[in-house]
């Protein structure tokens, strides 16, 4: 009697274990990037049911077949992300799957090298553009209150290298304005799961109309704001609300603006204010660790991507033919 009492306790403290287990990996992850591994493995169990294929558990040659199945429409780099979404919820779901199984890995290389591996990138913010923007935020016929919060998003997004959802996130009491300009403190972003932040500075430009600094201190002003959200919404009749802006926000007011200054906004993303100060950046002669130290990014790679970018024309050895 009392082996079959240890062995239930057993069990239900192994229970309790395994479901700690899951809300641990659940919890080592981003909302955000939960919802795409959920979105991207409704495509998969969508592509299993159509077929009659078990989509959780499954095995490594359902997969291959399914990212086989990708390669027609998707660039390389969706396909890889799909792959990672369906090894997760296998994780969060307490399933085993082998996605280094060279059925997988074979068939990635083979659909790489059939469709190259370079990735067009969206199109980054550069200082003429930026220009752009601002100018005619300026001349927009509405509340200063409106062109002082629009401009600061623009160029706080630019001056920090910011992602768009660390752009909304920031909170009145993360911000301390010192002689030099400004300090952000940025609580969590996608590279900082743990959440031990990192501090931005943003120091005063010496043309004020570009200035992030400068703008960011007039909206708080006119605003207001002594707390929460920095970045908010407006409701019928300009008036500011409590509510912070969403991260899609800023992705509409870019391509509003750049619309108005006459400017093709189809390649534009959330993501080119952050690729515009590191192309800028570089372009200016800042070097990696610099660029880094701004934008968060933890490797190499896309930093090293934005100066080979920047310096394109500038280091091309068809300078040196003279015709």
């Amino acid at each position: 009697m009392l082996s079959i009492v240890i062995m239930n306790k057993l069990t239900t403290d192994l229970k309790l274990l395994h479901e700690a287990t899951l809300n641990n990996l659940k919890s080592s992850k981003a909302n955000n990037t939960l919802r795409a591994y959920k979105s991207d493995f409704k495509d998969f169990g969508a592509f299993c049911t159509k077929h009659g294929l078990n989509s959780l558990p499954t095995e490594p040659k359902i997969v291959s077949i399914y990212l086989t199945h990708l390669s027609k429409n998707f660039k390389i780099s969706t396909i890889r992300r799909r792959l990672v979404s369906i090894s997760m919820v296998h994780k969060l779901k307490g399933h085993y799957l082998d996605t280094k199984h060279p059925i997988i890995t074979e068939n990635l290389l083979g659909i790489k090298r059939v469709k190259g591996s370079f990735q067009k990138g969206k199109k980054p913010i550069l200082i003429n553009h930026l220009k752009s923007i601002v100018n005619v935020i300026d001349k927009q016929k509405v509340e200063e209150i409106k062109k002082l919060r629009d401009r600061s998003i623009i160029l706080v997004g630019f001056g920090g290298g910011f992602r768009r959802t660390e752009l909304i996130s920031i909170d009145h009491e993360d911000l301390e304005f010192v002689p030099e300009g400004l300090k952000i403190n940025i609580k969590k972003s996608k590279t900082d799961q743990l959440g031990e932040g990192m501090i931005k500075g943003l120091p005063y430009f010496t043309n004020e109309i570009y200035c992030p600094v400068s703008s960011l201190k007039k909206w708080i002003e006119i605003s207001k704001v002594k707390s929460g959200p920095i970045f908010r919404r407006f409701s019928k009749g300009s008036i500011l609300t409590d509510k912070r802006l969403t991260d899609q926000s800023v992705v509409l007011l870019m391509k509003k603006y750049l619309n108005l200054a006459g400017i093709e906004n189809k390649n534009f993303a959330g993501h080119s204010l952050r690729a515009g100060f590191a192309t800028v950046a570089a372009e200016s002669g800042a070097d990696e660790r610099s660029i880094m130290a701004m934008t968060g990014h933890k490797t190499t790679q896309m930093v090293r991507r934005y100066i080979r970018e920047a310096n394109i024309f500038k280091n091309n050895a068809l300078n040196k033919i003279k015709i």
